[in-house]
């Protein structure tokens, strides 16, 4: 059973940075290209961004271009998103996600949530002005 493990969350103040991560189990990782989403209140959840089954290629919502960075360790089974520059726009729970299938269909991860197979349980991530 695919299990998805968010942590790093908080609040911070405008400008500030956090990072998540995200633990991954019960699958074959370095099969999956793997994805962030976010989901603020009273709204939809939106993609955040990517990364490619090998870790090289990653691709960003344009919100978030220039600010936030995915990466993904394969020995730790991990992917984490680095988030600099915070807005309180970016004030939102934030969603570790796998694809429904392996990169042989999903080559950079999930891009809408049509594409998701499982989602980890989310981390709150506030940003005050």
């Amino acid at each position: 059973q695919v299990q998805l493990v968010e942590s790093g969350g908080g609040s911070v103040q405008a400008g500030g940075s956090l990072r998540l991560s995200c633990a991954a189990s019960g699958l074959t990782f370095s099969n999956y290209g793997m994805g962030w989403f976010r989901q603020a209140s009273g709204k939809e959840r939106e993609f955040v961004a990517g990364i490619s089954w090998n870790g090289v290629g990653t691709i960003y919502g344009d919100s978030v271009k220039g600010r936030f960075t995915i990466s993904r360790d394969g020995a730790k089974n991990s992917i984490y998103l680095q988030m600099n520059s915070l807005k309180p726009d970016d004030t939102a729970v934030y969603y570790c996600a796998k694809p429904r299938d392996t990169y042989h269909f999903y080559p950079g991860g999930p891009r809408r949530e049509s594409d998701v197979g499982s989602w980890g349980q989310g981390t709150q991530v506030t940003v005050s002005s």
